[in-house]
This record gives structure tokens, C-alpha cells and sequence, in this order.
């Protein structure tokens, strides 16, 4: 499938959401070419060179974790998966690049590399954290191992993908957790960036936590919970509230969740309420009232009163109006009697922290048919912006009381798995000062796990809902001041002692060869 006109994308995700789609089927069309060109330029540079026969290793990570908070949920691996297996180039992409000219107006690419593209298969090697993982700054959600062009082909893709769905995920599970865990409908999708970041977003939201989407089509696509009733407009469209009200009854008796500040607050909860009794009298009930406005703390009190007395204690109180984790928490604070969160926004644009800012390092590389690896770092005069060199793997450590079956996490140590670990004692990579050792006792995961081996898919991907289990099973093991969204604590994550050493070796050794004098 390919998109060769305007429209293909939209007639593409229409003929999906009419068949029997795969959960991730959203990226099934091929979508090799979206890319920057400069993936291209350097593929090209490559191939003229000879250079297409390195074997190269990447490293997919973020150097931060995101909204200033403790961790990230990994995610995006399963749309990850829908690319790498029907990545290609169509002829429409292949007649489209070969078009592309250079500054003298003659064409960039040569039409041995145009056929090049045009019989290009995959053989790489992915392994990458499960989804709903918990991540830190640093450690690499996805090793990327094959031949160099392939390797730097899926670079853009890749981080477009867990760049965004992984900051979605973790404002998810961000708000879960300042919910005290209860529902969160995620009700982004028309404010989100485009209909494909809707998708991706509330596929996220769900994976971080929240329970149900008003998406209708990430609910057909994903099996994600869709929630629903009505918006301000059914209400105008009526003489007065109460017939609106009532005919909304009448013809929805089995999803009775009324918006209730159209007009003026507590006469909508009033309202509400004469309705209310008219369905109990027909065998249906008050599912919730709906507040989108004002003061949410004062008109939740008041209506949980006015709910109660009137004996509809088992309605829920819902609540919408730009929320975010911070808002909520507040809310909470004030002993805002509020069941469930619809929050949209703030969560699938990720407000206050538009970017996730993952980036995609160059680790190892090596000619093809050789066995040793040459490691490779970028230096930088930021400390935090020096790569890291080597082919990483992530062991994540903890203590376990013997048939618990509970987990405290200790640690995670990022160590170059062609060295294996040599001592028990990590490093922080942007603080070599702090070290930390880990206890003998200590059992251990290691978080990179076999995705594709050659380019053939190797993993089965659990269900939606066990990565959500999962998610939530992990966070979890983790000491609650890591969890919190204000000022957390900062949980130990480091190179090994060995690759740090390595590191620090070829830190200096590039900068001497480098530098025409010293710096200070």
C-alpha cells in the first residue's frame, strides 16, 4: 500500500478501520520515506564510498527524564515493530527521490542507489525494552545492530515514534498516580497534533494508565475502552436544560452522564436529579453528573451533597476543564469530591513538555566479516551531551523477599555487553564523582530484550492490556519518592565502572587527537 495522492493516508486508515486491523495496524502502509533527507544524503554518501558494508550499532535513548519527574513508561515499541517489518521503498518513493537534484541542479542520488533502495530489505537486529517499561535519562530503549545504511535508515522513524508515545505514556502515568488511581478518561483527540497524533496518543494514554478514550477509532484499532455522552451543543439545541435533559433520557437511558454547567451549575445538578428519579421509576439509573467549569472543588462538594441527599449516592461526580497531574493533585488536595478525570489537552499535546528530546547515537562499528567492534562516542562540551560508547545492555537490580514474589529496584546498570560486567558499582554518567554499589544479594533483569534478529521479527507482542498490567506491576516496585510528581528522587542509574573507565579512555584520546591545543 502506498500513499501516491493526497488523500491515500485518510482512504488508507478508513479501509483499516473497516477491516479486521491488527491492534497496530494504523502502520502498516509502508512508510520508509518518512524520514529526513539527510538519512538519505548520508545513506547515499554510504553507498558512493563503499562505506555500506560497516556494520554499525545505535542506541535509542533521552537524556532527561521528562516534566522535570523521576521515570518514563517505555512505549511505542509495538508501532515500532509495524515499521521494521514492512519497511520498503515503492516505486512511487523511489521515482520521487530520484527527482531530488543538489545545488548544480543535477541529481543527488545515482541510479545504482536508486536501485539500491528499490531491492532494500531489512537485516537488522532490535532489542528493546518492553513496553510499559519503566526507563531512566540515559539508558537506551532500543539497540539497533546491522548494516550501517539500514541502521541510519530507521533512525527519524524511530524516534518520531518513541519520542512521542513515550512522553504521552509517562504524562498518562503521571496523572494516574496524582489520581490516587481513580478513573482518567483520556479526551484529547481533537485538540491532539493531527488525527495520527490522536491515534498514537491515545494508544499511548491507555498504556500510561488512563482507563478509556473518547476515540472512537483508536477504540476499534486498539480495543481501548471508548466513553461518551453528550456536550454542551445537545443541551443549546433544546428549549431549557431539563428537556434536554430528559430527552437525552429517553432515548440513552443506558449512558446517563449529563453535562450539568451549560447554564448555572447546581440547577444543572438539580436538573439532573429530576431526571435521575424518572429513570430509577423505568428500571435505569444516574450513571454521573459532568463538570467542565468553574470551580471544580466547590461545585464537586456541592453536588456529591445534593447527589446524596436526594439518594443518588452511587453517581459518579466527573470532571474535565484542562487538567493536568498538577491540577488534579490540588484538586484532591482541596477534598474535591471527584470519581473520575476526563482530561484531554494537557496530556496528548504533553503541554508542558511539548518534546521528549530522545536522540539516536552511533555506539560500535565494525567491517563486515570482522569480530572486534570499534567503540565510538561524540564528545561535547557538555558533559551530558558525550555519548556513550560500546554495545549497551541495561540490568536492572533488586532485592526480592524470598516468596514475596514482590520487587524493591535498586538500581540499573547501562554496561557494554560485549565486555560483560566487571564489578558490582555504577557510575553516573554526567556526575563521575557519585558511585554506588550494588549489593551481593542483588537479583537482577536485563532490560533489552531480542526484538528482530536479521530482520524477522522474533518477539511476540503481548496484548494492550498485559502492557498495561505490566506497567503498572513495575511501577510498583519502585520507592514512592520516585514516583512523585514534584522534586523526586532521583533513582541510581550508571555505567558500569569498567565501561565508564573505557569511556573516560576514549574521551581522552579523541580529544587529544582532536584538539590543536589544551582546554581548559
Amino acid at each position: 500500500m502506498t500513499f501516491d495522492n493526497p488523500g491515500a493516508i485518510t482512504q488508507a486508515l478508513s479501509a483499516l478501520a473497516d477491516s479486521e486491523a491488527l491492534p497496530s495496524a494504523v502502520y502498516m502502509p509502508n512508510l520508509a520515506s518518512l524520514t529526513d533527507l539527510y538519512q538519505l544524503t548520508m545513506a547515499g554518501g554510504y553507498f558512493q564510498s563503499g562505506s555500506h558494508t560497516k556494520e554499525a550499532v545505535f542506541h535509542l535513548y533521552f537524556r532527561t527524564n521528562p516534566f522535570k519527574g523521576g521515570f518514563a513508561i517505555a512505549c511505542g515499541l509495538a508501532s515500532a515493530c509495524d515499521i521494521i517489518k514492512n519497511f520498503r521503498f515503492s516505486e512511487a518513493d523511489i521515482e520521487f527521490i530520484g527527482q531530488l537534484q543538489g545545488d548544480d541542479q543535477k541529481p543527488l542520488f545515482s541510479p545504482e542507489f536508486l536501485d539500491y533502495l528499490k531491492n532494500l530489505k531489512l537485516e537488522v537486529d532490535v532489542d528493546a525494552v518492553r513496553e510499559g517499561e519503566v526507563v531512566f535519562a540515559n539508558e537506551p530503549l532500543v539497540r539497533i545492530k546491522g548494516p550501517i545504511i539500514h541502521c541510519q535508515l530507521l533512525e527519524t522513524i524511530l524516534l518520531n515514534i518513541f519520542n512521542f508515545q513515550t512522553l504521552i505514556a509517562t504524562k498518562a502515568a503521571r496523572i494516574k498516580l496524582a489520581a490516587q488511581q481513580k478513573p482518567v478518561l483520556e479526551f484529547g483527540l481533537r485538540r491532539a497534533q493531527g488525527f495520527d497524533g490522536g491515534l498514537s496518543a491515545s494508544r499511548a494514554a491507555y498504556v500510561g494508565g488512563c482507563d478509556a478514550t473518547s476515540n472512537l477509532l483508536a477504540g476499534r484499532l486498539y480495543g481501548i475502552p471508548v466513553k461518551g455522552t453528550h456536550a454542551h451543543s445537545w443541551v443549546m439545541s433544546y428549549e431549557d436544560e431539563l428537556t434536554a435533559f430528559e430527552e437525552y433520557a429517553r432515548v440513552m437511558p443506558n449512558n446517563c452522564i449529563f453535562l450539568v454547567d451549560t447554564y448555572d451549575t447546581l440547577g444543572g445538578v438539580a436538573n439532573a436529579i429530576k431526571v435521575g428519579h424518572w429513570l430509577q421509576e423505568k428500571g435505569h439509573k444516574l450513571s454521573g453528573i459532568r463538570l467542565d467549569s468553574g470551580d471544580l472543588a466547590y461545585f464537586s462538594c456541592e453536588a456529591r451533597r445534593m447527589l446524596d441527599e436526594a439518594g443518588f449516592s452511587d453517581t459518579k461526580i466527573y470532571a474535565s476543564n484542562d487538567l493536568d497531574e498538577v491540577v488534579i493533585a490540588s484538586l484532591i488536595d482541596q477534598g474535591a469530591a471527584i470519581d473520575v478525570w476526563g482530561v484531554g489537552t494537557n496530556l496528548v499535546t504533553a503541554s508542558d513538555q511539548p518534546a521528549l528530546g530522545g536522540v539516536y547515537k552511533l555506539g560500535a562499528i565494525r567491517e563486515r566479516g570482522e569480530k572486534k567492534w570499534t567503540p565510538k562516542l561524540k564528545l561535547s562540551e557538555q558533559v551530558a551531551k558525550i555519548s556513550n560508547p560500546g554495545i549497551h545492555q541495561v540490568r536492572r537490580f533488586y532485592l526480592s523477599p524470598a516468596g514475596s514474589g514482590e520487587r524493591s529496584y535498586l538500581a540499573d546498570m547501562i554496561f557494554d555487553q560485549e565486555a560483560k560486567p566487571q564489578e558490582p558499582l555504577i557510575v553516573d554518567p554526567v556526575d563521575y564523582t557519585r558511585r554506588k554499589s550494588i549489593p551481593a544479594q542483588a537479583q537482577y533483569d536485563d532490560l533489552l530484550q531480542p526484538v528482530f534478529r536479521a530482520g524477522k521479527q522474533v518477539m511476540h507482542l503481548p496484548d494492550l492490556q498485559t502492557v498495561r498490567e505490566f506497567r503498572a506491576q513495575r511501577l510498583a516496585g519502585f520507592h514512592p519518592s520516585i514516583c512523585r510528581l514534584l522534586n523526586p528522587h532521583q533513582y541510581p542509574v550508571g555505567l558500569e565502572a569498567n565501561l565508564n573507565k573505557a569511556k573516560m579512555e576514549l574521551v581522552l584520546k579523541e580529544r587529544g587527537h582532536h584538539a590543536e591545543e589544551e582546554i581548559f
